[in-house]
């Protein structure tokens, strides 16, 4: 194995502030120890001159919702993705088009939506949710419940990367509402999130406190104005997601429920490094999925590194068997993973989704293929992050 990845060569972009917070170097200095040559890129400067690369590890989140505005962020982006362009050879973790997609609040709603229709599985529902584009007017109400939506219901900014948000209650409170906006049923759930942070193959699910039960439909009390963070970080105490009016034992996720949606993002974007927020219903017992996080902080995430790096050689060792297969004539595995067996969970859709618009789009399929059963390796860790400070850790 260390012959193989020796002088193998991988750039990665993060923030420093991301760098710092996540102590990333510790994972560059784990990958040179194996024989991996780790190149920090430097986006001011011609990617070419910095290659050539087998992979890219990239947080450019910040970047691609810069570049909606800002002329600079959209060079930058866009000098990246000529690179990646020129290079089909070169494994991106994870491509641009997908990232974008899971910043979209919108697209990524469409999305899961999709395919919640394709798993077919009861235990998982997707809230009801619509797009406010401007103020609140006499017909607004009708077009919420048009929807399927009632009160209360969360008002969510339209990029994933923002964190604040509001609880509706009454159609009079509708005045507070500010377009743009994704407007989303909101799902008692005993004030307990369950954040799944995904690492290639592997998955841990880390239980945080989250917004309190609320009784249903309208109410007269104000808005509730909040940040995601103050609400469901592991030492958060507020009235906010107090647990008094929760009767009995929370519900707990079903481990192959939880494995199916992380298997199916996974496959259905092409990506690897993910979060996803789940709620399960404290009526149904149904899992909502309510938000999706693109390379997230892995907070709580105690062997991050380890599984990233295990993802990073699986990585390698597939681009080099698939190098050795041209070379020797025969077709590389990416071309042999369209078995015409019918997915598990996409059907016989396996080829990569990418919102536009308002539809989903198949995208061509980048190297991930349709296996009839779950691998073998695809494995949970249950991390304890009980919302109290003693056990935060």
């Amino acid at each position: 194995m260390q012959t193989l990845l020796k002088g193998r060569r991988v750039g990665y972009w993060l923030s420093e502030k991301k760098i710092k917070k996540m102590n990333f170097l510790v994972f560059v200095d784990m990958c040179r120890k194996r024989g991996i040559e780790m190149v920090q890129l430097d986006l001011s400067r011609p990617l070419e001159e910095q290659g050539p690369l087998d992979v890219i590890i990239h947080k450019l989140a910040d970047l691609i919702l810069a570049d909606q505005n800002d002329t600079q962020a959209l060079l930058l982006v866009q000098s990246v993705q000529d690179y990646i362009d020129t290079h089909p050879e070169m494994v991106v973790l994870d491509p641009l088009p997908a990232i974008r997609t899971l910043l979209d609040r919108c697209k990524s709603y469409q999305l899961i939506r999709r395919l919640e229709d394709c798993m077919k599985d009861e235990r998982i529902c997707s809230p009801p949710f619509m797009v406010l584009r401007s103020e609140c007017g006499t017909d607004t109400l009708k077009h919420i419940q048009k929807h399927g939506i009632t009160f209360p219901f969360i008002c969510k900014t339209p990029n994933s990367n923002s964190h604040e948000m509001a609880i509706i209650f009454s159609e009079e409170d509708l005045k507070d509402v500010k377009p743009p906006c994704v407007i989303q049923n909101f799902i008692n759930h005993d004030a307990v999130l369950y954040k799944v942070y995904v690492v290639g193959e592997a998955y841990y699910v880390v239980e945080r406190p989250s917004i309190r039960n609320f009784p249903s439909g309208p109410a007269e009390r104000k808005p509730i104005f909040f940040h995601s963070h103050d609400v469901s970080k592991p030492e958060c105490a507020s009235d906010l997601n107090s647990r008094d009016n929760v009767e009995g034992v929370s519900r707990v996720p079903i481990d192959d429920v939880i494995r199916e949606i992380s298997r199916c993002l996974r496959r259905a974007l092409d990506v690897s490094l993910f979060g996803i927020d789940i709620i399960i219903s404290n009526q149904t017992g149904q899992h909502a999925v309510i938000d999706i996080n693109a390379f997230p902080g892995y907070e709580g995430v105690p062997e991050f590194f380890d599984d990233l790096l295990s993802h990073l050689t699986s990585v390698l060792q597939e681009q080099a068997f698939e190098r050795t297969s041209v070379v020797g004539g025969q077709p590389p595995a990416a071309a042999l993973a369209d078995c015409g067996k019918p997915c598990m969970l996409l059907g016989n859709e396996a080829n990569t989704w990418i919102v536009e618009g308002d539809c989903v789009k198949r995208g061509g399929n980048q190297g991930l293929g349709c296996d009839s059963e779950v691998s073998a390796n695809f494995q949970q860790h249950c991390v304890s992050a009980i919302p109290t400070k003693a056990s935060s850790q």
